[in-house]
């Protein structure tokens, strides 16, 4: 299988770009990107973990056909985090910012199996980069994560994140796989600006990568089984 899977430096450039240019076009662009690659049933069809932030101020929901059966993408998504299999979006921008992001190129049998509870970081234990706890397992359809704040942390507003993972199989090597997030942070200004003017559409340009990323893995997976 090929491991070309990252993406060239190229790339990364637009992909800093467009980083830059979601930030700024946010206030009229959400309406696009909070639904990316998603239907209107997706986005409105309840999914597991809604029930975990009912009051959301913020969800968005984005959606990508994968040419390959759940069973061969849910590897990739099980393995997802840093110190793990990576996070399979702009590896270089992450790791600018420090993340240590490491985006394997194959199945990784050691991080396989997730519990409740199991922790799923986005960068370095110890480091100020959000972590995640399993909420929800049911291999091979439904991950679901839950964050929150770290109640240690100094002048953190107090949030709650839900990142949502679900497969559905379309055909037998066709698999439809839903992202959802749902936010619900606190009414003030300081916050909106924060959520709704930099991480979400920050947030839109990664997840975007990262859908492409395990498309891309899970397919080149699939190509090779049917070769062999």
């Amino acid at each position: 299988m090929s491991s070309n899977f990252n993406p060239s430096a190229v790339e990364e450039i637009f992909g800093a770009a467009a980083v830059a240019g979601s930030i700024v076009t946010s206030p009229v662009s959400r309406r696009w990107y909070g639904r990316w690659g998603a239907t209107a049933a997706e986005t409105a069809v309840a999914l597991p973990g809604d029930e975990l932030a009912p009051e959301a101020t913020l969800v968005s929901t984005r959606a990508i056909t994968i040419e390959a059966a759940v069973t061969a993408v849910w590897p990739w998504l099980v393995q997802l985090g840093q110190g793990r299999g990576g996070l399979y979006s702009y590896q270089r921008l992450e790791n600018l910012v420090g993340c240590d992001i490491h985006n394997a190129a194959q199945i990784l049998p050691e991080y396989q199996v997730l519990v409740p509870g199991d922790q799923v970081r986005l960068g370095p234990p110890g480091a100020n980069f959000p972590s995640f706890t399993v909420a929800i397992v049911e291999p091979p359809t439904v991950l679901v994560l839950r964050g929150a704040e770290d109640p240690a942390a100094a002048n953190v507003k107090p949030f709650q994140f839900i990142w949502a993972f679900v497969l559905k199989p379309v055909t037998a090597g066709k698999t439809r796989m839903l992202l959802r997030s749902r936010l619900q942070h606190t009414p003030d200004l300081g916050s909106k600006v924060m959520w709704r003017g930099f991480v979400d559409p920050v947030g839109f340009v990664m997840e975007r990568r990262m859908l492409l990323g395990i498309k891309r893995r899970a397919e080149a997976m699939e190509q090779a089984t049917l070769i062999r």
